[in-house]
């Protein structure tokens, strides 16, 4: 419990922390960029852009939001350095995302259920997941390295899987 209640702090506050930033849109360049889940961007022929199934959302409340970084250690979780945030009402069970990238390289994906929409961290509610599905505890403390988290994207269509996880 402990080491699943450390990962998801961290990674709340990394994904609220990125979002209390206010940094004007022209310095901002290609961060921070909200977006709508546009599934006709991960249709056969588009891309390049990761379709990404989280699964284990517990409830239909509050909100989903998904996150893409660069996949290097500097950008990884940093605050203000996502490059694309999908944020949408939640649906209990399994929730598919089209997020699309810059060009093909290397990316890492970090999604959260704020389960009661509140914008904040409620680690007894709250659930987090990240791209290849690494193991949080309390060593770690909700931030695995970005060897363990990234991912290769091409220039058409790729197609990952994480699992949302709670504390209870």
């Amino acid at each position: 419990m402990k080491t699943i209640f450390a990962g998801l702090s961290a990674l709340g506050l990394a994904l609220t922390g990125a979002a209390a930033l206010s940094t004007p849109a022209a310095a901002q360049g290609e961060y921070r960029q909200k977006i709508s889940n546009d599934m006709r961007k991960c249709a056969p022929g588009k891309g390049p852009a990761v379709r990404v199934t989280v699964s284990g959302i517990k409830s239909a409340t509050g909100k989903v939001r998904v996150q893409l970084y660069r996949g290097t250690k500097a950008e990884w979780l940093a605050k203000g350095r996502w490059l694309n945030r999908i944020e949408v009402p939640a649906r209990k069970g399994n929730m598919t995302f089209c997020v699309p990238v810059p060009a093909s390289g290397s990316y890492a994906i970090a999604a959260r259920h704020d389960a009661n929409g509140n914008g904040e961290t409620d680690i007894r509610q709250d659930g987090g997941a990240m791209s290849r599905n690494p193991s949080i505890n309390i060593f770690n403390l909700g931030k695995p390295s970005v060897s363990k988290t990234r991912f290769n994207a091409g220039a058409g269509v790729s197609s990952i899987a994480i699992q949302m996880k709670y504390f209870s």
